[in-house]
């Protein structure tokens, strides 16, 4: 079978000791499919292999021609956020549970993984986030975000003011805990239990979420994901915006987060006969068909 990708690497879920075996036979499949197996310096520490290139995570997408992440979806939203630049695709394994991004089980790999190399996959492209962090006029943070950008107070646990333009539009100020700006991938996270709507990978959406809000009549709204999200803190103290739950910076009074759609999108490939809707059925517990 010829092999699609010729530099593949592996990363996997930090302080996963069970993880090592799985990991082994990974490794020991893709050397028998003569492909080069590289693995980034973190899983590498905690699982030492034989005769592996270890290279810095930051240094995957420059290296790697697919990457194949062991663990679960959390550990695919950081990796996500390093190759995307680079348009490197992303191959998920579950630790046992399935994921709403991991979807390829552990005792699947021998059979599923040599199938996806040769070229049998579903492709889907998702979209990502960029955030720009305005103080003033001067840009002080930038980041991307996978799953979702979210503003909040910290441990105070009090209400924020802010006010919300969409391509320079006003369309609201608003007092609440919060708000959530999610891609349709995070419309199943955060957002979806703050009473976001579901957004199918392939709608070109992007939804914004209050979080608690104080009015009743706030309620999510999905909009372009061309479009241009701009949030100001207009009150409230010990505020931060997340990126997708793994990074924070911290927001003054009248700071402002302008949110646009990622220049790239990122690729995950799926094993053939992966469908979204089972994956939701199977996550959220949904009823199966009575006839």
């Amino acid at each position: 079978m010829t092999m699609l990708f010729k530099n593949i690497a592996l990363v996997a879920r930090h302080n996963s000791p069970h993880i090592g075996d799985p990991l082994r036979r990974l490794v020991t499949l893709l050397r028998h499919e003569c492909s080069s197996v590289l693995m980034d310096a973190d899983t590498a520490q905690e699982h030492p292999i034989a005769d592996v290139l270890v290279v810095e995570r930051d240094a995957i997408g420059k290296v790697a021609d697919l990457v194949i992440v062991l663990g679960g979806d959390g550990t695919m939203l950081s990796i996500a956020r390093i190759v995307a630049p680079y348009r490197i695709p992303l191959v998920g394994i579950n630790q046992g549970r399935l994921g709403f991004m991991t979807d390829i089980a552990v005792d699947d790999i021998e059979t599923t993984v040599p199938r996806i190399l040769g070229g049998d996959f579903v492709p889907e492209e998702r979209i990502l986030l960029q955030a720009k962090i305005l103080r003033g006029d001067r840009e002080i943070h930038a980041s991307l975000a996978f799953n979702d950008i979210v503003v909040r107070s910290g441990g105070t646990g009090t209400m924020i003011d802010f006010e919300v333009f969409i391509d320079d539009q006003f369309v609201y100020s608003q007092r609440s805990d919060g708000l959530i700006v999610t891609t349709p991938t995070g419309s199943t996270a955060y957002a979806l239990a703050s009473g976001g709507p579901i957004l199918h990978p392939t709608v070109p959406a992007i939804a914004l979420v209050p979080i608690c809000p104080q009015t009743m009549s706030s309620r999510p709204i999905a909009v372009n994901d061309a479009s241009a999200v701009d949030f100001m803190l207009t009150r409230g103290h010990d505020v931060r915006v997340h990126f997708d739950g793994q990074s924070h910076f911290d927001l003054h009074e009248m700071d402002r987060v302008t949110i646009k759609r990622y220049r790239n999108s990122l690729r995950i490939l799926h094993p053939l006969g992966y469908n979204y809707y089972d994956m939701l059925r199977h996550k959220l517990h949904w009823g199966e068909r009575l006839f």
